[in-house]
C-alpha cells in the first residue's frame, strides 16, 4: 500500500506530517449527525454498512490519512458477559464488579460475541481508497477494567476501580489477565480481516503512579504489544497522562507512541526512546479558537517536525463532541496544503 502514514511510521521521510484524528468518525462531522438521527450509536457500530459508512466519513468529509474502525473500547466488556446500558450522559454497567466479592466469577468471555465487528472491517477494506489504511484499536487493560469496576463513566477518576486495585491486587490480577487474554484474541482477529496498523488506547494510564502501572499493566500491555507486533502489524500506544512514565517506552514495546496534549512534544522526544516515533499532541479545544490562532499553533509545529519527521500529526485525545466542524476541516485542509519546509 502506498501510504504516508505506514511510510513515517517506517522511517520513510515525507514532504508534511500524516495526520488522523482520535474520534474522528463521530460527533463533529454533520454527516454523522445526519446519520444519527436515524439510528443509535450501538446501531451503526453493529450494521456492517453503517459500521463501514462512518468509518470512512473522515476520509472523505476531513481529508485524513487513516481510517480508525468505529467501534468502542466497550466491546470487551460485553464480550465478557457484562450488561451495558448507553444512556445520555454515556455508557453505564448496570452491576460494577467491584461490588461482588469475586469479581472475575462474574465474566463468561464469549469471543463469539464479536464477530459483527469484523465483519465491518472486512466492508471498510472492500470499500476502501487505495491508499487509506485502517486502523484497529481496543482498550488498554487499565482503562478497560476502569469501567468493569467502576460501572459508570461519568465520574472520570474511578474512584471504587482505584480503591478495588488498591485493596485486592491478586483479584485484580485476575481480572488483568482475563481482560489481557480477550484483548490478544480481538487484535488477532483484527488483523486477520485486514487491518495495518492497530493502537491501543490507555485513556486513564494517569490514575495510577507510573510504578504502580509499570508493575500491574505493562506486562499486559507488552503481551498485546507482542502479538500485534509478531504479525507485522506497527503499534501504537496512547498512554494518556503517563507524564514521566514516558521515559519507559522503548522499541521493544511499540513503533510509535502517541502524547497528550499536557506534555510539550518536545520534551516527550527527549523522554521517549529516539527509536519510538511520536503522535499528537493538538489540544482538542484548540478548535474553539478562530482559525488565524489554529494556523498559528499549526505553523509552530514545522519546526518541530523538520526534527523529528517520525511523527504523526493527531490530537492529544479525540476531538470533543461540540468540536466546530468548520474548524476541524481548517486544520485538515492548513496540514494537507500547507508548505511544511517554509
Amino acid at each position: 500500500m502506498n501510504s504516508i502514514l505506514l511510510d513515517t511510521i517506517q522511517g520513510k521521510a515525507h514532504k508534511r506530517p500524516p495526520m488522523w484524528f482520535m474520534r474522528q468518525a463521530g460527533r463533529v462531522l454533520p454527516n454523522y449527525n445526519a446519520l444519527r438521527v436515524k439510528h443509535s450509536f450501538r446501531e451503526m457500530m453493529a450494521d456492517k454498512s453503517l459500521g463501514a459508512k462512518v468509518t470512512l466519513m473522515p476520509v472523505y468529509d476531513l481529508g485524513v490519512d487513516a481510517a480508525i474502525l468505529f467501534s468502542d473500547i466497550l466491546v470487551i466488556p460485553v464480550a465478557m458477559g457484562m450488561e451495558l446500558n448507553w444512556t445520555d450522559k454515556g455508557p453505564v454497567f448496570p452491576e460494577p464488579l467491584s461490588s461482588f466479592p469475586s469479581p472475575v466469577s462474574r465474566l463468561q468471555p464469549d469471543p463469539a460475541k464479536l464477530e459483527y465487528i469484523y465483519e465491518v472491517i472486512d466492508e471498510v477494506i472492500r470499500l476502501r481508497p487505495a491508499d487509506i489504511p485502517l486502523i484497529g484499536f481496543c482498550g488498554a487493560p487499565l482503562t478497560t477494567l476502569c469501567y468493569m469496576l467502576q460501572g459508570i463513566s461519568s465520574n472520570g477518576n474511578f474512584p471504587d476501580a482505584v480503591k478495588f486495585l488498591y485493596r485486592y491486587k491478586a483479584e485484580a490480577q485476575k481480572l488483568i489477565d482475563a481482560v489481557t487474554e480477550l484483548s490478544v484474541h480481538y487484535a488477532r482477529k483484527q488483523i486477520e480481516h485486514g487491518i495495518e496498523i492497530f493502537q491501543l488506547f490507555e485513556t486513564h494510564a494517569g490514575l495510577l503512579p507510573v510504578e504502580m502501572y509499570m508493575e500491574l499493566f505493562m506486562p499486559a500491555v507488552q503481551r498485546i504489544a507482542n502479538v500485534v507486533r509478531a504479525e507485522g502489524i506497527p503499534f501504537i500506544f496512547f498512554p494518556k497522562g503517563f507524564g514521566t512514565g514516558l521515559q519507559y517506552i522503548t522499541p521493544e514495546l511499540c513503533d510509535m507512541v502517541s502524547i497528550d496534549w499536557q506534555m510539550p512534544l518536545v520534551h516527550a522526544r527527549k523522554m521517549v526512546h529516539p527509536e519510538v516515533g511520536l503522535q499528537g499532541n493538538i489540544d482538542p479545544r484548540l478548535l474553539y479558537a478562530d482559525q488565524e490562532l489554529i494556523a498559528n499553533e499549526l505553523e509552530n509545529l514545522k519546526t518541530f517536525f523538520a526534527e523529528n519527521p517520525r511523527w504523526i500529526l493527531n490530537l492529544g485525545h479525540g476531538f470533543l463532541p461540540d468540536t466546530p466542524y468548520e474548524n476541524a476541516k481548517y486544520m485538515a485542509d492548513w496540514v494537507n496544503n500547507t508548505d511544511w519546509s517554509k
